[in-house]
């Protein structure tokens, strides 16, 4: 009989994945969420995996061979409570990952404040692009695989890397248990407020994560970044690789449209490389120069990276076109801090040119919400023409303190309907509307995009 698994917040990124990893490797696979929709339920139940509503103690009867514990699971959970008084294996899931899967992999590892998804995505399709069959697991859907997680048929698995805690029982960040053969270490700045009292805890955490890489393999970083480099400094046991833009870094890249849509790669020991792709933004070059020297230390040779990176199709949620209706461009972006928001901003506007650039913007991760980033948000939408602040329920402080301080027009909303209708009223053929969020933003996206199909406010 195959020995049975059961996930307790399986219907998140990370853990959606490793319920599908746990399939591919031959588990019974069950798990319980507070909230089990689509598309995660879908794509698990395809799977044939079972979900349960809720946290039921019963949902543990008969007891499973190992309970797979999401960090969002706290004491006093139903089921945590019932798992521990009845003393039940468990596990974490990356440390469920480490020992199941991981162990004598070939582990690329990208890490970073910014750009963690993309990156992941962007080196994984190289490996496949080159003939390597990587595994993987990510924390979004990349399109040229349509899944974010899966088992690969080789020696190589490429995993998003994340500092975020591990469980309730295990306060290391995640990524401090998949050691490494390669490391992208893609930027750090302050984030994670809910559990980091400042930047020196989260580089202390990265500092961990250097240890554990071999010194037979590498840590690729940026050029110039200080907060990297005094990780560095604390301690570092294997060789090292910088990239940046324009400057004497190991690996670089010339933008060739200020967009960022074509560059030219200038790598150590081979000919310059010209790509051509559909991605906008310095910061994607940035993650695409990440990608392909953490592909060439694999083997991958520049060229056929660049030959890669003219394939990718992107990543759900990264400035992912939603719509065009009525000529106005409707697009979908994870943004989770002001650094992101100000990059996707900047590279769509230097795309558009004179074009209208408007802003969504609902301030929805832990560090946003705790008003860590209150200072630095203003200033982030500046590239746009014009930005509608959204002030989601259960918000620490208000956000008309950062509408007052924008350099471009700016409205605050408490409401959905009335933010969308406002977009709506407002926007017009060629204008560019971006809703930046980490969440649903209240289904806002269809919403203006009915309303734009229609002519008409919602």
């Amino acid at each position: 009989m195959k020995a049975h698994i059961h996930i307790l917040g399986i219907c998140g990124t990370f853990m959606g994945g490793i319920a599908l990893l746990a399939r591919e490797l031959g588990y019974r696979v069950t798990g319980s969420d507070a909230s089990v929709y689509p598309p995660m339920s879908t794509q698990l139940e395809a799977a044939g995996i079972e979900l349960m509503q809720g946290y039921l103690p019963e949902h543990l009867q008969p007891a499973p061979d190992c309970v797979v514990v999401g960090n969002a699971m706290t004491r006093g959970n139903p089921a945590v409570e019932y798992m521990l008084n009845r003393g039940l294996n468990y596990s974490s899931g990356p440390q469920w990952l480490a020992e199941h899967l991981l162990h004598g992999k070939w582990v690329l590892a990208v890490s970073g404040t910014h750009g963690k998804t993309t990156t992941s995505s962007l080196l994984a399709w190289i490996l496949e692009y080159a003939g390597m069959s990587p595994g993987f697991l990510i924390g979004g859907v990349p399109a040229n695989f349509g899944q974010s997680a899966r088992r690969g048929d080789s020696d190589f698995f490429v995993v998003e890397a994340d500092e975020y805690d591990t469980a309730f029982f295990d306060k290391r960040s995640k990524f401090v248990h998949y050691r490494p053969r390669t490391l992208v270490i893609n930027n750090l700045e302050f984030d994670h407020a809910d559990i980091f009292p400042d930047l020196a805890a989260i580089q202390r955490q990265f500092h961990h994560l250097v240890r554990t890489v071999p010194g037979e393999g590498q840590v690729i970083h940026p050029a110039g970044a200080a907060a990297v480099d005094a990780v560095l400094e604390q301690g570092c046991w294997t060789p090292t690789a910088s990239f940046a833009l324009d400057t004497s870094a190991d690996w670089r890249a010339e933008p060739l449209q200020a967009d960022g849509s074509s560059f030219l790669l200038r790598v150590p020991g081979a000919e310059p490389v010209t790509v051509e792709w559909g991605f906008l933004g310095r910061h994607n070059i940035e993650n695409a120069l990440a990608a392909v020297a953490a592909a060439r230390h694999v083997g991958v040779p520049p060229a056929v990276a660049g030959e890669a990176l003219a394939g990718f199709r992107g990543v759900k949620r990264r400035l992912e076109l939603l719509g065009s209706p009525n000529d106005v461009y409707v697009y979908d972006d994870f943004a989770h801090h002001p650094t992101a928001i100000a990059t996707t901003l900047e590279g769509l506007r230097a795309h558009v040119g004179q074009g209208r650039v408007i802003a969504l913007v609902e301030p929805r991760s832990n560090t946003m919400r705790m008003g860590s980033h209150r200072e630095a948000l203003a200033a982030s939408t500046a590239s746009a023409d014009a930005v509608y602040w959204y002030q989601p329920p259960g918000m620490d402080w208000s956000l008309e303190s950062v509408a007052a301080a924008s350099p471009v027009p700016a409205q605050l909303f408490d409401d959905v309907e009335q933010l969308a209708a406002a977009v709506a009223a407002q926007s017009k053929a060629g204008d560019r509307v971006v809703i930046m969020s980490n969440g649903s933003f209240g289904g806002v996206h269809q919403r203006l995009l009915q309303a734009l199909e229609s002519g008409r406010t919602p």
